[in-house]
């Protein structure tokens, strides 16, 4: 690529705003100069620049099934009915049209401004649970389609061994997913082998009703970040409770030193122990607000949470919407919801809640998904998002008012120009692949609907 030079008329930096920003990357697209002030300077891109945002919660195959389980049953809908659906959409998949999925997926990431992205892969295995002749076909899919979108990526492979708390044996819906120790690891070292430039892998246990501790505890010796989904639903901490009298954290806080390598997807329903414990041990709490308000699962403890000193990241998870205001804008909301006040999230007075939000989930989902993009400065890489400041939710806004308007009115609509890795993938609102890549998918959600 070349040493590039870009001139921002307004960017956000880390010690705040400013005007005529010149930025020059190597040839990875890491920051060598941050030069405010240097007007003219590089390839011009009006409009105000913010960070791109890591999305750390992704499960690509889940975007096929977006708007198709809102119908409703026979009886009570909740979170396990539509795990079946999605199981009905999972068994269908073929490797080129997972591919075909994630990267349309990831192209509409990019657009709505995450700029990285943790795919949370668990779908291994051909439709009757057979590996293919390469464990990771899967994996190496979603990888490939998120170089055809240029985004960056942390692929979080899945342990998925069993079906409940204590071993239970899984259901025939999950045979795609499921792997003994040796096949998840023969998984990570095919992955670990195919990594190039940004790309960087961690581990990811589903759950602790997918993994037992003594199995999670032979592949914790595995480097990189620790995702795993953790009390996202009442019945998941009731089966934890009847199988060893703890809930959820509290089981996996007294067999592991949680530490920033650990992210708990979801984290729902903590007790004021849990909430305090998981603030203070440096793990993220990685959020998904619209996922888990379409599932239904409940409203995560923000206020007591963060008020602790605790870290959060965020994620799209099963792709219902894809946005990253939305996600930030759902989640204020949800404390809204639950106190019955506003800007909960703040952080104190006189302060924006969107500039406290969006530098929360700047730093806490970069280190999430061990990505090196947590903002404009030298060492970093080139990760940003211009935003329209002629897009009516923005004009004459100013400072954190852009930040505010963009997360709690104009949305993803705001978007215009998108850098990763210090190349310019969205232009004018446009994916420069974009036709090609949804070609690919029109035809892959084709046979997938037959």
């Amino acid at each position: 690529m070349g040493p590039c030079k870009f001139h921002f008329s307004q960017m956000l930096l880390p010690d705040g705003w400013a005007r005529d920003v010149g930025i020059e990357t190597d040839d990875a697209g890491m920051i060598t100069a941050v030069l405010p002030g240097a007007a003219g300077a590089g390839e011009s891109l009006p409009g105000v620049a913010v960070p791109g945002l890591a999305n750390v919660h992704s499960h690509a195959h889940q975007r096929a099934m977006a708007g198709l389980a809102e119908r409703s049953g026979p009886g009570a809908d909740s979170f396990w009915t539509w795990r079946e659906a999605m199981y009905g959409f999972a068994l269908k998949m073929r490797p080129e049209e997972l591919q075909a999925v994630a990267a349309q997926l990831y192209v509409e990431c990019l657009k709505a401004g995450f700029t990285s992205v943790g795919e949370f892969q668990y779908l291994h295995h051909q439709p009757d649970g057979t590996p293919y002749a390469n464990r990771a076909e899967l994996s190496l899919r979603c990888l490939e389609a998120a170089r055809e979108a240029g985004i960056s990526m942390t692929m979080l492979p899945v342990l998925y061994a069993y079906g409940g708390f204590g071993g239970q044996a899984a259901n025939a819906g999950q045979r795609r997913f499921l792997n003994n120790q040796q096949g998840f690891q023969a998984i990570i070292a095919e992955i670990a082998s195919s990594l190039r430039g940004h790309e960087r892998m961690g581990i990811a246990p589903h759950s602790l009703r997918a993994v037992t501790v003594e199995l999670l505890r032979e592949v914790m010796t595995e480097a990189g970040p620790v995702h795993i989904h953790i009390a996202e639903q009442i019945k998941e901490v009731e089966d934890c409770l009847a199988f060893n009298g703890m809930r959820p954290v509290e089981y996996l806080s007294s067999e592991f030193d949680l530490n920033a390598r650990w992210s708990l997807i979801h984290a729902t329903h903590m007790n004021a122990r849990e909430t305090s414990g998981l603030a203070a041990s440096g793990a993220h709490a990685a959020l998904c607000p619209v996922t888990e308000a379409n599932l239904g699962d409940g409203i995560f403890n923000g206020v007591d949470y963060m008020s602790a000193g605790g870290a959060i990241a965020i994620g799209t998870d099963s792709h219902v919407s894809v946005g990253a205001a939305e996600e930030l804008r759902v989640l204020e909301y949800s404390q809204r919801y639950l106190t019955r006040a506003r800007t909960v999230l703040s952080g104190g007075a006189a302060r924006s809640t969107g500039r406290n939000l969006f530098e929360a989930a700047l730093a806490g989902g970069a280190r999430s998904i061990a990505q090196p993009a947590s903002g404009i400065r030298v060492g970093q890489r080139l990760d940003a998002v211009v935003l329209d400041d002629e897009h009516p939710a923005l004009i004459g806004r100013k400072g954190d008012g852009i930040l505010d308007s963009w997360i709690f009115s104009g949305g993803s609509a705001c978007v215009r120009d998108v850098i990763a890795g210090g190349k310019i993938v969205v232009r004018d609102g446009h994916h420069a692949r974009e036709a090609e890549i949804k070609t690919k998918f029109a035809a892959a959600m084709k046979r997938l609907q037959e």
